[in-house]
């Protein structure tokens, strides 16, 4: 249900922002409020908490963003609220800023090696996704797994491209296995 509430408003925001061309205005104010939440995580717990009146809240809402980003956000807020789905807040503008940037074209790709990569490795691998994909930019994401003992993992959305040395020594076990030693 979760997945559902996020899309479900997500999409709506953004469609909105497509026909009313403010795109980037609503994805800086997307932006800045995971910022607010971040830093006040009791916020999203007062304006989901089911002892505080509706009325109470919506009044929250309006006196916390009105004025501060844009009014169709701030009724998106208030409708979560009369939803009562602000618990979900997090995920609705997270799910905005993913739809942001598939529609400007920039993939995320979250990057594993063995080792730290130098700044000019970290070029070549974005080159060579920026080479092998539809998208404009990248933004990237390492970190550093010795597990894998060599080589790297790159995610970009669902898709996994493995070349481990880690996976492709599972890989080779996993063949070894199957082979039958016959009695000579």
């Amino acid at each position: 249900m979760a997945k559902q509430i996020e899309k479900v408003y997500g999409d709506a925001l953004f469609q909105l922002a497509v026909e009313e061309g403010r795109v980037d205005e609503f994805y800086e104010a997307s932006l800045e409020i995971v910022k607010i939440l971040k830093a006040n995580p009791e916020m999203e717990k007062v304006l989901a908490h089911p002892k505080i009146v509706k009325e109470e809240k919506v009044r929250l809402v309006k006196d916390a963003f009105a004025g501060n980003v844009p009014n169709e956000i701030t009724g998106l807020f208030v409708l979560l609220v009369e939803k009562n789905h602000m618990d979900r807040l997090d995920e609705v503008m997270d799910y905005y800023i993913r739809q942001f940037k598939e529609y400007k074209r920039i993939g995320i790709a979250h990057v594993r090696t063995a080792v730290p990569l130098t700044e000019e490795q970290k070029a070549a691998v974005e080159k060579r996704l920026l080479e092998t994909t539809d998208y404009l930019s990248f933004e990237m994401h390492y970190k550093t797994d010795p597990s894998l003992i060599g080589g790297a993992v790159i995610r970009i959305k669902d898709r996994v491209i493995d070349s481990s040395i880690k996976s492709k020594l599972y890989a080779l076990r996993r063949e070894m296995s199957q082979i039958q030693v016959s009695n000579l």
